[in-house]
């Protein structure tokens, strides 16, 4: 079957020249048919020139670029794909005895716009964003088995809640490949129960990996609170590191339940450690306790710019909060997972927090995602995660 043909207006063609990865719909000047959601289709220039080829999706972003080359999206070139982004993570040396969790496909980082692969163990789960990606799902879940071999018995699917709902795709979560019950996974040595069937994103949060291997060489005789906890990450390199003391604190009760599971894990019977129920900020404006390391990692405070004010006014006051409650000589790590909250901004609220306290405040690190996380060069809105690790006098 013919692609349909997509043609640009005149001049719009300048970002895909760049390799950016995006068409939005306001740069399309005509089609040459009506195409399907998740269809792929040829872009052409306005002087009908070949430039790139991709899925189709009606909202703002109309095209996600799958290649800049006239070539088939065929079963050979999903497993080149995902061939490659193996090879990636297979450099970076994320498959090891003691660790056997890691993202091997993360969106346009590796040229799969609208994907989403994370590894836990021996099962994959992926991830859909873009009409295209669900419709491809079997023939990516087949790639992936061909790839990964052996090394994975199970592919879960789970894209109820990130799929466009306007596009009427009636997505079930479930397993493609395998069925195992078993969800303990390891990272650097530590294990932890990976809620993929009703946990957020595909069940962990992968990209706090390397930043809490940092906070684990801070956390030695420091009380701790891990605010926003959700699975306990940050609170179990804390006691690994040999935090005296850990509080991890998040609003849903599942999530302190997972977290208090994933202690168990590692830690059977420590009394270090304790867990509550309540919402960031009421906990920081009853308690009287005084910490001498804060992880503040909340969920994105922002998912579209016409939030963005009240999103940077809220990490001020979370930050100010945070900054009274620490004592002389703490450590602070803060972050912001909020794409439409820029390095810069985040760094200013953060920045008029201190003020506002009056504390001395040095900055230690500035943290991002790790590397099974890349950012596309040419598509530099893939870099979302920012943290500061402060020192508070």
């Amino acid at each position: 079957m013919t692609a349909i043909k997509v043609y640009l207006k005149a001049g719009k063609d300048e970002s895909l020249r760049r390799f950016h990865p995006w068409i939005f719909s306001g740069a399309i000047a005509r089609m040459t048919g009506k195409p399907e959601e998740g269809e792929v289709v040829d872009v052409y220039t306005s002087t009908d020139e070949f430039i790139a080829k991709g899925h189709f999706q009606i909202g703002s972003i109309a095209v996600r670029v799958l290649s800049f080359e006239q070539e088939e999206i065929d079963d050979a070139f999903w497993r080149r794909k995902l061939q490659t982004a193996y090879e990636v993570r297979q450099a970076l040396g994320l498959e090891t005895p003691t660790n056997d969790t890691y993202r091997l496909v993360h969106g346009e980082g590796d040229n799969l716009p609208g994907l989403i692969i994370d590894v836990y163990a021996h099962t994959a789960v992926m991830q859909a964003h873009s009409a295209g990606m669900h419709k491809d799902r079997m023939r990516i879940a087949q790639a992936l088995s061909d790839v990964m071999g052996a090394s994975i018995d199970n592919i879960y699917y789970k894209s109820e809640t990130t799929l466009p709902y306007k596009a009427d795709l009636s997505p079930e979560n479930g397993f493609l490949k395998g069925g195992s019950t078993d969800d303990v996974a390891t990272e650097y040595g530590l294990r932890f129960h990976v809620d993929w069937l009703k946990g957020q994103k595909t069940g962990f949060f992968i990209d706090q990996r390397e930043n809490r291997a940092l906070l684990e060489r801070y956390a030695r005789g420091r009380s701790v609170l891990n605010m926003f906890c959700y699975t306990g990450g940050f609170s179990f390199y804390a006691m690994r590191g040999g935090a005296k003391l850990v509080h991890s604190i998040d609003s849903s009760a599942k999530a302190i339940a997972l977290t208090e599971r994933n202690v168990a894990l590692n830690f059977p019977d420590d009394t270090r450690h304790a867990a509550f129920a309540e919402d960031a900020f009421r906990y920081l404006d009853r308690t009287d306790d005084r910490y001498d390391l804060i992880v503040l990692d909340p969920p994105a405070f922002a998912k579209h710019k016409d939030a963005l004010r009240n999103a940077l006014q809220g990490y001020r006051k979370l930050n100010a909060k945070a900054m009274e409650k620490i004592l002389p000589g703490g450590i602070l790590f803060t972050f912001s997972c909020s794409q439409v909250v820029g390095k810069d901004q985040f760094r200013t609220s953060v920045f008029t927090a201190a003020a506002q306290t009056g504390r001395k405040v040095r900055i230690l690190h500035q943290l991002t995602q790790p590397a099974d996380h890349p950012i596309n060069i040419y598509h530099p809105e893939g870099e979302y995660l920012k943290g500061l690790v402060l020192y508070v006098e």
